[in-house]
């Protein structure tokens, strides 16, 4: 089965066609070996980063921006940021503090994106 995808790794944008014969996964279109290495990853197992927010208490702000620290299997989103909707963090909360330590049993953790101050 043939897929077809816009690489995203550098301002190219090569249009990718990407499909598998036999063991090898075949991938036209890209200028530079990034874009191969992109459209495998595509085709086999796509990731993304994920970026959203967590309730916070304690703060004059209602809600606390969060960033995964490495890239998630597509399929695990949903129940990742699921996960993340049922939260609530308590102020104060420095930026890079883990929010959730392998989240979903990705092997990923979920960090504060941003510094929050408890209000007195």
């Amino acid at each position: 089965m043939k897929k077809e995808f816009t690489c995203i790794v550098c301002p190219m944008s090569c249009h990718l066609t990407v499909y598998q014969e036999g063991d090898n996964i075949i991938v036209e279109g890209n200028t530079c070996n990034r874009g191969k290495v992109f459209g495998e990853n595509e085709y086999v197992n796509p990731k993304r980063m994920l970026t959203t927010t967590v309730k916070i208490d304690g703060s004059h702000l209602k809600r606390l921006p969060v960033i995964s620290n490495d890239e998630i299997p597509k399929s695990k989103i949903l129940e990742c940021v699921n996960e993340l909707y049922k939260m609530t963090v308590k102020a104060p909360i420095n930026r890079g503090d883990i929010i959730i330590k392998d989240i979903c049993n990705t092997n990923v953790d979920i960090v504060a994106s941003r510094s929050i101050a408890k209000i007195s």
